[in-house]
């Protein structure tokens, strides 16, 4: 089983699809049908289901992902070890993150990463699933760190490392009553309609939580996954939010911008990686660069 064959397959699953993958790879098509092809002769199953409208992972398909994976990121491990001896990491740091992160300097730091680093290649993708999704693409071996809002115990397998917390504010139209004194509490925006991010998010967890705790009903009409749109839906009066304080400016005339009474709400951006896989050199080099780059809004905790 060569590593070439394990590194086609897995393009192909990336992408369900045979020119895509061949794109990627810069090689002709019919060099990654024909790679595919003898691996699933040596392993005596089909991997994919082809049809001339999509290619699906078969059983056997899904069964081999999760190793070639591993294989490959093992593979991968040793050409880091060679490169750190020969002088010059190399490779490829897949990174994912929310769709809307203004707490850290992405290209500030990728710009940096990529100075000290030229042979190292960063391939960014964002979720539009939110931390749910970064982190089942943690899990799966589809990424190797990902910028996530994870509020409670991360999950198994997991390490999750704290960069900043900032409070939940409540976001109200101009006008509305429960903007009239200096702050909010949950009992005020029982049964208000809600503009909020989707199911997935950790702010969405977060208020979810609070308000279940305090045994209060909420309404979310409206889903953004840009957080920062928010506040343009409450500005219209089409509902209501709690959101981190750094998506809406505290003097924005349109909207009342209001702590929650009663305990802080907080959300938290952290960085995750793998602790069941050994990060490699290049990720490991990455991680010691973060820190520098996170914006820490005044007053944060």
């Amino acid at each position: 089983m060569e590593l070439r064959h394990l590194e086609y397959f897995l393009a192909v699953t990336e992408e369900l699809n045979f020119t895509r993958a061949a794109r990627r790879l810069h090689v002709v098509q019919s060099g990654v049908s024909a790679a595919v092809r003898a691996l699933e002769r040596e392993l005596g199953a089909p991997l994919f289901e082809r049809t001339s409208k999509q290619v699906a992972l078969t059983a056997a398909g899904e069964a081999l992902l999760p190793e070639a994976r591993a294989t490959l990121a093992a593979a991968q491990a040793a050409r880091d070890a060679v490169g750190q001896v020969a002088g010059g990491l190399r490779g490829t740091v897949r990174v994912g993150t929310m769709t809307s992160i203004a707490l850290i300097d992405l290209p500030g730091l990728f710009g940096r990463f990529h100075a000290d680093h030229p042979r190292v290649g960063i391939r960014l993708s964002a979720s539009i699933g939110g931390t749910a999704g970064l982190v089942q693409g943690l899990v799966d071996g589809e990424l190797d760190v990902a910028f996530v809002s994870l509020p409670g115990r991360p999950p198994a397998g997991l390490t999750v490392r704290s960069l900043a917390t900032v409070p939940l504010t409540a976001v109200l139209p101009a006008g509305h009553p429960a903007g009239a004194g200096s702050s909010v509490d949950l009992a005020d925006l029982a049964g208000e309609h809600f503009i909020d991010s989707p199911v997935g998010f950790g702010n969405r967890l977060v208020v979810d939580r609070a308000f279940a705790a305090a045994g209060l009903e909420r309404f979310v009409v409206i889903e953004v996954t840009d957080i920062t749109m928010t506040a343009d839906y409450v500005r219209q009066g089409l509902g209501v939010a709690v959101m981190p304080s750094f998506a809406v400016a505290a003097d924005d005339p349109g909207v009342r911008v209001r702590p929650v009474a009663g305990g802080p709400l907080e959300w938290s951006l952290g960085v995750a990686y793998s602790s069941v896989r050994r990060p490699g050199a290049a990720l490991t080099a990455l991680l010691a660069l973060i820190a520098e780059y996170v914006r820490v809004p005044p007053g944060a905790p």
